[in-house]
């Protein structure tokens, strides 16, 4: 997205079909979940031509984010996205019926943290209360589902066990 020669990724892009991804340096993940620097977004100009509609999703997203800045607005208006796909890029909150233990919205990207010590299965170790988990995936067949990394490992944790941070 950013072109940035770093450690990719991947990131899963919400509202579209199970397992549409896109790779992602740290730096663009991070922004995604909070505030985008404008300056890291400008390779935004050519990927939002790329032949990936998930890619295409994510451009038209932070383009819209960036809507204050003159270049983003400039290359919004020229973007072109079929039907589906932009029904796709415009779905980013309505996908999602994910809610923590104290039912706040969790949007993909989001930080949670643990509200109780949650032994994880074949990982051999527990995940502990108060543990965050920066940028959590939405498991999309079931809203009481997040994935996120605790200790280097991709895990599944239920949602009634998370609170937004």
């Amino acid at each position: 997205m950013c072109a940035a020669d770093a450690e990719l990724v991947a990131f899963d892009v919400e509202g579209g079909p199970v397992g549409a991804s896109v790779d992602l340096c740290g730096v663009c993940a991070e922004q995604i979940a909070g505030e985008p620097d404008a300056n890291h977004w400008r390779g935004l100009a050519s990927a939002m031509w790329s032949e990936d509609v998930a890619v295409q999703v994510l451009a038209a997203r932070m383009l819209k984010r960036l809507d204050g800045e003159g270049w983003a607005r400039d290359l919004a208006e020229q973007l072109y996205l079929d039907d589906e796909t932009q029904a796709w890029a415009d779905n980013v909150a309505a996908a999602s019926n994910h809610k923590d233990a104290n039912g706040a919205p969790l949007a993909q990207g989001d930080t949670v943290v643990l509200i109780k010590d949650l032994p994880v299965k074949g990982a051999g170790f527990t995940a502990k209360r108060g543990t965050a988990v920066r940028g959590i995936s939405l498991v999309a067949e079931n809203p009481e589902h997040i994935e996120g990394r605790v200790e280097g490992q991709r895990i599944v944790i239920l949602t009634q066990y998370v609170k937004k941070k």
